[in-house]
């Protein structure tokens, strides 16, 4: 029973791991792509903002479950 748990927790934690870096990639990609731009575009900025809201909302997620510590 306790296998299972184990097993489950580790396979949801490197589904959170590859999410994050994903989206690390997706955030610095945005912001490259701000940094080339010449006039402000709000849309860009947007997307910048919800790439850098998700990658910050999944790093204090595996703060929470303590990814770094196994």
């Amino acid at each position: 029973m306790f296998r299972r748990k184990s097993k489950l927790k580790k396979e949801f934690d490197e589904r959170l791991h590859s999410l994050m870096v994903a989206t690390k990639e997706e955030w610095e990609q945005a912001r490259g792509i701000e940094r080339y731009l010449n006039d402000y575009d709000q849309e860009v900025i947007v997307r910048r903002k919800i790439a850098e809201c998700k990658h910050f909302y999944l790093y204090k997620e595996a703060k929470a479950r303590q990814l770094g510590k196994d």
